[in-house]
């Protein structure tokens, strides 16, 4: 199921969002004009990943429990605690609006 995030034009470079579907959380970000979507769960302790800080230079989301770095792109985690990667989810552009495919 597609869910909408935002329209695109108020979306730029630098940008982030929680979405909630259902049970499932999901962050959305804009990291250099790629879109990408991640689990907002750490696989180390299942704690809420997309409230911490996020480099838009490296295009990781940082854990704010313990640290671990996950690939908005893969999931893969970049960084201990965390071994296990997280769920990513397809995002694009539908006339003007931002689109997540989720279960």
């Amino acid at each position: 199921m597609e869910v909408d995030v935002a329209d695109a034009d108020v979306f730029p470079p630098g940008s982030s969002k929680l979405v909630a579907h259902g049970s499932l959380f999901v962050g959305v970000y804009n990291c250099g004009g790629t879109l990408y979507a991640i689990e907002d769960r750490c696989s180390h302790d299942d704690g809420p990943l997309c409230e911490g800080d996020w480099d838009e230079e490296t295009c990781r989301v940082i854990c704010p429990r313990h640290g671990s770095a996950f690939d908005l792109a893969t999931g893969t985690p970049r960084s201990l605690p965390a071994t296990e990667p997280v769920d990513t989810y397809p995002v694009r552009i539908v006339d003007g609006v931002i689109r997540v495919d989720l279960p």
